[in-house]
């Protein structure tokens, strides 16, 4: 399988699962301008991340499902939209998170995604996609082709044109009862897990109060999830049937998802727009919060330092504002500082992945072999929980090959390059790696696994 969401895209565009590719490809000609052409932008943060996964993983247990077995993704979209697709792997707007002024909104967003899930919604879509008409295929393969061998978005675009009321009605949306199925799951998951449904309600309605909007102007969750007034009067007999109908989300949810709207909003708005939702004269953590990221971003390092060492005072072991400081001194050329702050968001939250990768780049830039041994140990760390991660590999080959090691140097460059898409120079690195290692060793039958998978994707 794709060893990560970028990896499992190239297999789409080199034609190994056509169906994924295909709603990739429609979901981005859906988006607003500015956002399509391009194909959606995966971000990565660890406390984001992390929040997610605090909403998503009581209700995919009580759905009967692995969480570590599913994906969650962030895309940087201002629209409102969730989606779900094949290989289990959940998509989330940045938009939607945003919008949402209650956490229970996400919440039961996420319960109705992981109804489409436990419900086999995506297999039936796949198995309609198969009966499809060969000449809809083709127009797809066609713009697909197009948009691959130009790098230009709007001649696949205009290609599919033709076709794309089609595409939305069988490829991208589910059924009417499909959507009914979900919410019926999404309530059931709810109750299990002590929510209330309220929140999946408040959403409904925000979506149903743009049914009278030109479909360019909706957004893409609605046009992709038929809307009904069965749907709304279902989920408003489920708030009023509710034992938690009135439960509002925990305070530390709550505090979660302001945190997770003021990152965001510092990250992605522009200044004054910022300033807007929080005015330079509110001292709340939430707004000092987003007031310090976009100094950060507008390379003010006084003034972002000053509010994030503020707020650290307060909240010293909190790994999140350790990580932020961490990372302008480092951006800023302030290593040793910068390291200090890392390795106390690392002890603090020894299994974020994340961390642990800007920890090592640090000490891989201050340049000492002593320092590259300590962040062998970080990156070896980081690649446990996330094996696909193609800078945490190639951090790895720079420190390795600092030391001498050739043959684990090939070995991560060839990883680095797998994950990137790069199968004929993964191939390369892994038949080098390969003649170096010691044969039978578990470093050499990693190289050998590499280099066969490698192979055959390269062949596709």
């Amino acid at each position: 399988p794709p060893r990560n969401v970028m990896t499992a895209m190239r297999l789409l565009r080199k034609g190994s699962a056509f169906l994924l590719a295909v709603c990739l490809f429609a979901l981005s000609l859906l988006a607003p301008p500015g956002a399509g052409a391009q194909g959606p932008t995966i971000i990565r943060d660890a406390e984001i991340e992390d929040t997610i996964r605090a909403y998503a993983t009581p209700l995919f247990r009580a759905a009967g499902l692995n969480p570590s077995a599913i994906e969650v993704y962030l895309i940087q979209d201002n629209s409102l939209n969730a989606f779900v697709t094949g290989g289990m792997r959940m998509f989330i707007h940045t938009g939607l998170l945003m919008r949402a002024d209650d956490p229970l909104e996400v919440i039961g967003v996420i319960a109705h995604e992981t109804g489409h899930i436990s419900g086999g919604h995506i297999a039936a879509r796949i198995q309609e996609q198969q009966q499809a008409s060969t000449s809809i295929l083709a127009t797809y393969v066609l713009g697909l082709g197009a948009a691959l061998a130009t790098g230009r978005g709007e001649i696949a675009a205009a290609v599919l044109r033709g076709g794309q009321d089609i595409a939305l009605k069988n490829i991208l949306s589910y059924s009417r009862g499909h959507e009914q199925a979900a919410d019926q799951a999404a309530v059931r998951l709810l109750r299990a897990t002590k929510q209330s449904p309220q929140g999946l309600l408040d959403f409904m309605r925000v979506l149903g109060g743009q049914e009278v909007l030109l479909a360019a102007n909706q957004d893409p969750y609605l046009r992709t999830h038929p809307m009904s007034i069965d749907r709304i009067n279902f989920l408003e007999r489920a708030v009023a049937e509710s034992p938690y109908a009135g439960a509002p989300a925990s305070p530390e949810l709550q505090g979660r998802h302001a945190r997770l709207r003021a990152k965001l909003i510092g990250y992605l708005w522009p200044l004054p727009q910022v300033f807007r939702a929080y005015p330079k004269d509110d001292r709340g953590l939430h707004a000092r919060y987003a007031h310090a990221i976009a100094y950060y971003r507008q390379s003010d390092l006084n003034r972002a330092l000053a509010l994030i060492e503020e707020l650290l005072e307060e909240y010293p072991e909190d790994p999140f504002f350790h990580e932020l400081k961490g990372q302008m001194l480092f951006e800023h050329g302030k290593l040793a500082e910068g390291r200090t702050n890392l390795e106390t968001a690392v002890r603090l939250r020894p299994e974020a992945p994340q961390l642990r990768v800007l920890l090592a780049r640090i000490l891989i830039e201050m340049n000492t072999p002593e320092l590259d041994r300590e962040a062998l140990q970080h990156l070896q760390q980081a690649l446990r929980y996330e094996e696909d991660n193609a800078f945490a590999w190639r951090l790895s080959a720079i420190a390795y090959g600092r030391a001498g090691d050739q043959g684990m140097t090939a070995l991560a460059m060839g990883e680095s390059a797998l994950n990137r898409g790069a199968y004929i120079e993964a191939r390369s690195h892994a038949k080098r790696a390969l003649d170096i290692l010691p044969a039978g060793t578990p470093s050499w039958l990693q190289a050998d696994d590499l280099f066969n998978q490698a192979d055959q994707l390269a062949a596709k």
